[in-house]
């Protein structure tokens, strides 16, 4: 994962299968690249732990619950399911998206609903001249921030304390990463390495999800 780059070109989706890829972000924290083909699915279970979907192509049908109340993952979505709750995916006409398995003891926003599809870059908004965070998830291992840059912002250069990967919500930014510029577009991925140096700088209005494993 060299520069930008899309879910699905790492996990295209194949017709009648269902295919997984370690993301390779850290152990404690399980990070996985899912695509399920046209009318596949992944019978409901539980883990002992909070899950994280984010949805990057095509609509999964997740079934929560019991009663296997369907929630749809798009492009862009946030879906939350706390530990030892029923979740199993369909896909009608194929799609891909990123599970986080956590570790125990994570603290998670107030506004974030366990088993609701909620729009990520809807939930963070800008700030005139700055720059905004907002927490979604997190332990002492893992973080889920977003972030929302108004135009003229940006991070200056300096170097992560983890494996992380950017999820970029709305509009276009450059990355520097070590030495080499990159424009990162909405519905784009973009992958640091631990001690990796880079900034951020926003072209236009910028919004962006950042998971951050620090292993």
């Amino acid at each position: 994962m060299n520069g930008t780059f899309r879910i699905e070109q790492l996990r295209p989706i194949k017709d009648g299968m269902t295919i997984s890829r370690d993301a390779r972000l850290g152990s404690s924290n399980r990070v996985t690249f899912f695509s399920l083909g046209k009318d596949t699915s992944i019978s409901q279970e539980r883990y002992d732990t909070t899950s994280i979907y984010l949805g990057a192509k095509g609509t999964a049908t997740f079934l929560i619950g019991e009663d296997a109340k369907k929630q749809s993952l798009t492009e862009g979505d946030l879906l939350v399911v706390s530990g030892g709750t029923l979740c199993g995916v369909e896909a009608n006409d194929g799609t891909v998206y990123t599970e986080i398995i956590t570790k125990k003891e994570n603290h998670m926003n107030s506004i974030i609903k366990s088993g609701e599809v909620m729009k990520l870059k809807d939930l963070i908004s800008y700030e005139e001249g700055s720059i905004s965070n907002l927490d979604v998830v997190s332990n002492d291992t893992m973080k889920f921030v977003l972030m929302a840059f108004d135009e003229g912002t940006g991070l200056t250069p300096h170097r992560a304390p983890g494996n992380a990967i950017i999820f970029a919500l709305e509009g276009s930014a450059t990355i520097g990463y070590e030495g080499t510029d990159y424009t990162l577009s909405e519905g784009e991925n973009f992958r640091f390495d631990k001690n990796g140096l880079h900034s951020v700088t926003a072209n236009g209005r910028f919004k962006m999800g950042l998971l951050l494993v620090l292993e």
